[in-house]
């Protein structure tokens, strides 16, 4: 990734809100990995260091990074999501604190490269969901900035979280991981072979064993990003009741459902979930606008304070983010053990 050499192509899905935090991320980063910060929610989980809620994103960004330095030297992102309110300020932040990389996604991120400063290091790696929107970014970052990816992540609709996907696109194999990255692969080489460069192609979204690492390695991509696999390692900053919800799911468990911002997403159903569907509302203010699209005047739930409960465990008002491949999870183990156990189903995948 330009200069940026990484041991393993593998990347940690940057999950909020709180998922991913120094924990995690230290710790993959440590085995060789790129080790990723989820920016969404840092204003809650920070909120007494700031006056409000962007000031404590921003207090709580510089935190993570600290003390994410302090654990480990190796490769550390941050994952800032286009919607976000307060995208200009993560992504400021994350350069000026020297994150080596910063992953965005949940809307094209056109105007990412405006933000870096003279001298910065920190790489710029969009998530996309079409050969089309990588083809834009391109074309916008080189007319405009004269700045092209450092790598792209392509993104398929088994991911967990929101999804840059329709519904009825979500089942269709037209629009599968395994469709997408040659066709991504093949726009991005376009811009390769006319500049001289090389962006990496980073394949997500139900990545979950080493053979599925082994199978769509060989479909033209550089690296993988995992986040579902990463949620049951004794690192993950999440709380044991949410790494529970993983062990305890069963493949019918996990389904998409309508999200406040406007997008499907993938999470483990609950009672909660549950209530939602039956037009339950539960009584909601917003003190924070997190979210750009999000319709306060319609939604049923604060989708913030869903996933920042769920964070803390308390599932009675909120939910679990889950990609396809949650039900596997059979026990907590250490993210080493993890790695080790990747790459064993890896090599034997050959």
């Amino acid at each position: 990734m330009g200069s940026l050499t990484i041991p393993l192509p593998i990347i940690q899905g940057g999950m909020g809100v709180g998922i991913s935090l120094s924990g995690l991320a230290a710790a993959v980063a440590n085995e060789g990995g790129v080790g990723v910060i989820s920016s969404a929610g840092l204003g809650l989980l920070y909120k007494k260091s700031g006056k409000n809620y962007i000031e404590s994103s921003i207090q709580g960004l510089k935190e993570e990074l600290r003390k994410t330095r302090e654990k480990t030297m190796g490769i550390i992102g941050v994952n800032v999501m286009v919607a976000m309110s307060n995208f200009a300020d993560m992504v400021k932040t994350a350069i000026t604190e020297k994150a080596d990389i910063i992953f965005s996604g949940a809307g094209l991120p056109l105007d990412m490269p405006s933000y870096l400063q003279s001298g910065s290091k920190t790489k710029l790696v969009p998530i996309v969901s079409s050969d089309r929107a990588a083809r834009i970014i391109c074309e916008k970052w080189k007319k405009n900035y004269n700045y092209l990816p450092d790598a792209i992540v392509v993104e398929g609709p088994k991911a967990g979280g929101h999804l840059g996907f329709k519904n009825n696109q979500i089942t269709d194999e037209h629009y599968s991981l395994e469709h997408l990255v040659p066709k991504v692969v093949a726009t991005v080489k376009v811009y390769e072979d006319q500049y001289k460069v090389k962006i990496p192609i980073i394949a997500a979204g139900g990545v979950y064993t080493g053979q599925n690492i082994f199978d769509i390695l060989k479909l033209g991509s550089s690296g993988v990003q995992l986040g579902t696999r990463f949620v049951t390692t004794t690192e993950c900053d999440a709380s044991q009741a949410f790494k529970e919800t993983y062990i305890n799911a069963k493949s019918g468990d996990i389904e998409i459902i309508e999200s406040p911002v406007g997008m499907p997403g993938r999470a483990i159903r609950n009672n909660f979930i549950d209530k939602i569907k039956l037009g339950y509302k539960h009584p909601i203010r917003c003190p924070f606008k997190c979210i750009k699209n999000c319709d306060v005047a319609s939604s049923p739930y604060c989708i913030i304070n869903a996933l920042f409960n769920a964070f803390k465990g308390k599932f009675d008002n909120g939910y679990a983010f889950a990609g396809t491949n949650a039900y596997l999870a059979a026990k907590i183990i250490s993210v080493k053990e993890t790695f080790n156990d990747i790459l064993r189903e890896y090599n034997l995948s050959k």
